[in-house]
């Protein structure tokens, strides 16, 4: 045993000592490039990077994955800990069922294949596959992203998507027959199928310049009409805006006499919503025309539209209104806001199912359709719930239940009596009554309460030994709350402490906590994340040195701005996927949409506050950064890949410490939803191992 710890060390030692003296980086070149921005000069050194197909990047891209791959091998218990991994993600797992007219639809995973397989359940048969999308590609890289059913339930249409890609190709199948048809949409984005009588409605781009798939900005979303049979090229064209950023929604009520048509200017939830009778004319009605509130529309009831909005309620109200007569004032508040904000609701069999959130964990409310309240279900635990979808004839719906140590259980729940039942519930090697979830309230630098939850083993020693694992998103008024996660399992096991803060930016508590988080006050995002970790440090539930953070996305962009401004304040970095060059991040593909969110560099103001957090622009030469191992993809459109490519270079270039700078960099993956199980597994188990080895721990298993 002591043999093994002196080796442990040693080769611990040894790696420091590489990077130390021989961290010889795969060459970034610098090019003179500047920018002016109303009247300040910006360098841009890696501007070459931008471009993904030139011979010099892919040669960079491949010199940094061997440097990575290199770097990763050298770690001695990699491949037990990919072991483990696969042991915990060995277990079988359902998705929520919805009803589809008397059939039951819903998606398994045995264990360890690629993707979910979608089942069938005919009334009084067995289950029978549905759609095996592990049958799309021979790797699991292509993904299933939504089943559409026709309203008489004779078709159903399928999007899917390559690599990750935000691209959707759309297929449909004869149910009677189980067989797909010829017809073949390509070239949609951001879409769903709204079916109405023998086709669908769908939203698209024109097709990108050959090349450029994955790069071109895209603008001018258009609505179109596929008739079963026909090819593309012969869908009617239904609707466009002069404004090339505006995106659509489109939804095609049960009794097919409308279509919604929701409106959105960027990531902002704020819309318009528009509508056609389908029952007669088909006049586009401009129902509401401004971007002062968030209008969601839920079912229509006796000519009624039923809608969630925030309009002169932050949390959220449901209302009634009449499409013929309605005006500013003219509506009936059905369940008026409360003091939780709505994260969700739906109407099915003549009940309206609401889901608050109640500091970051959510509740279940039940009222009828006139706004009494009827019920309140009991969940099990802290924790988060989805589900609840169908339709008002729909006597059965189901919902899924969750929170970090409690594997998804699956509730049927009678929408009559209102009685619930456990449908299915998860089985895994994991044991949850080893751990215990806390949810404590922490103050922010401008004095603000901020909740986090913190996860650990029972009888947690609180001598600031204990490695931790800090995660956080705050932004897109998209909240934190309690879920299960397979890889994070590893790090319980091995007595982290994991901790998920809930910052501004989100939803946590309505819209004004988000609204506190964005633009020119997204500083008090990173000031919550600091604070978070100033709190688990301070209460001894770890150290500097023994602290790891991890975000995605907008989460990533967090990761990079606070090792910038506090890089002595831990000991490990994952920026997954991130925003990491604030001045330009709105020239690829859907960033404009974000201007709503960040601000952007293209106004003199914003340009300030941007360039001042900018994780790009904000790394500072001779510094000591954390060890960090930043990840992207090739096939990525939603958050071009380059940010982490011009990050990854400056950042190995400036960092002076011994801690080393890695990118990994994945093939046919995008920006997350639909990786395979395999490549699931194979991230992590890089991750981890770089966390563990960053640490100095060595892990234990079973």
């Amino acid at each position: 045993m002591k043999t093994k710890l002196y080796l442990l060390v040693f080769t611990v030692l040894c790696a420091a000592t590489y990077f130390a003296q021989n961290a010889n980086y795969p060459e970034s070149k610098k090019i003179d490039h500047k920018d002016i921005y109303h009247g300040t000069i910006v360098d841009d050194p890696y501007r070459w990077l931008e471009e993904m197909n030139s011979p010099e990047t892919k040669q960079w891209i491949e010199a940094q994955n061997e440097f990575t791959k290199k770097y990763l091998e050298k770690i001695p218990y990699r491949e037990k800990v990919r072991a483990r991994l696969k042991e915990l993600w060995n277990y079988e797992r359902y998705t929520t069922p919805f009803m589809a007219g008397a059939d039951l639809i819903y998606s398994k995973n045995d264990g360890l294949q690629e993707q979910n397989v979608y089942y069938i359940k005919k009334p009084g048969a067995d289950e029978e596959i549905l759609l095996d999308p592990n049958q799309f590609s021979e790797d699991g890289s292509v993904s299933l992203t939504g089943l559409y059913f026709s309203k008489d339930h004779n078709y159903m249409s399928f999007g899917i998507s390559k690599g990750g890609s935000d691209w959707r190709e759309f297929y449909i199948m004869e149910l009677k027959s189980n067989k797909i048809i010829s017809d073949t949409i390509r070239w949609a984005k951001f879409t769903n199928n709204a079916w109405y009588k023998y086709g669908f409605f769908y939203c698209r781009y024109d097709a990108p310049e050959k090349g450029k798939e994955l790069k071109s900005s895209n603008e001018f979303h258009k609505i179109y009409y596929h008739k079963i049979g026909t090819p593309q090229s012969q869908d009617l064209f239904i609707l466009s805006d002069p404004n090339p950023n505006r995106l659509f929604g489109t939804i095609v009520t049960d009794d097919e006499n409308y279509l919604i048509i929701n409106v959105y200017e960027g990531s902002s939830s704020n819309n318009l919503l528009w509508y056609k009778n389908l029952g007669s004319d088909g006049k586009l009605i401009k129902l509401i025309d401004d971007f002062k509130a968030e209008y969601e529309f839920l079912d229509v009831i006796e000519d009624k539209f039923y809608l969630i909005t925030n309009s002169d309620a932050p949390n959220k109200k449901i209302i009634k209104l009449d499409p013929k007569d309605f005006h500013a004032d003219n509506y009936e508040t059905i369940i008026p806001e409360a003091e939780e904000p709505i994260k969700q609701a739906s109407i099915i069999g003549d009940k309206i199912f609401v889901i608050y959130m109640k500091d970051a964990s959510d509740v279940v409310k039940v009222y009828d359709v006139q706004g009494k309240f009827l019920k309140e279900f009991e969940l099990p635990a802290i924790g988060s719930v989805y589900g609840f979808n169908g339709s008002r004839i729909d006597t059965v719906t189901y919902f899924t239940f969750t929170s970090f140590t409690y594997p998804p259980t699956i509730y049927k729940v009678n929408t009559n009596s209102l009685n619930k039942e456990i449908f299915i519930r998860s089985k895994i090697d994991f044991n949850p009554e080893d751990y215990v979830t806390e949810r404590i309230f922490y103050t922010s630098k401008d004095g603000t309460k901020v909740p986090m939850f913190v996860v650990h083993k029972k009888n947690l020693t609180l001598d600031g030994s204990n490695p931790a694992l800090l995660y956080a998103y705050g932004g897109f008024n998209i909240p934190m709350l309690p879920s299960f996660s397979v890889p994070r399992l590893i790090l319980l096991e091995n007595g982290f402490v994991f901790a998920m803060a809930c910052l501004r930016g989100g939803s946590e508590y309505g819209e004004e906590w988000h609204k506190a988080g964005m633009l020119e006050k997204k500083q008090n995002v990173f000031d919550d994340f600091i604070a978070a970790a100033e709190w688990l440090i301070e209460n001894k539930y770890t150290s500097q040195e023994k602290l790891a953070i991890q975000g995605a996305s907008n989460g990533g962009l967090l990761i990079g701005a606070v090792i910038n401004q506090r890089p002595d304040l831990f000991k490990v970095a994952i920026p997954m996927v991130g925003v990491m060059d604030m001045l330009r991040f709105h020239k690829f593909t859907i960033g404009w949409a974000w201007v709503s969110e960040y601000g952007s560099s293209d106004d003199p103001e914003q340009f300030k506050y941007l360039l001042k957090y900018s994780p790009l622009h904000n790394i500072k030469e001779g510094t000591k950064y954390p060890a960090t191992i930043i990840t992207t993809a090739d096939h990525d459109d939603r958050v071009f890949p380059a940010h982490s490519f011009k990050y990854a270079a400056a950042l190995q270039n400036a960092n002076s410490g011994n801690n080393p700078i890695l990118i990994r960099i994945e093939t046919k993956v995008g920006h997350g939803a639909g990786t395979s199980v395999s490549k699931s597994i194979d991230l992590y188990t890089d991750l981890w191992s770089f966390v563990f080895y960053n640490l100095n721990l060595t892990p234990i298993y079973k």
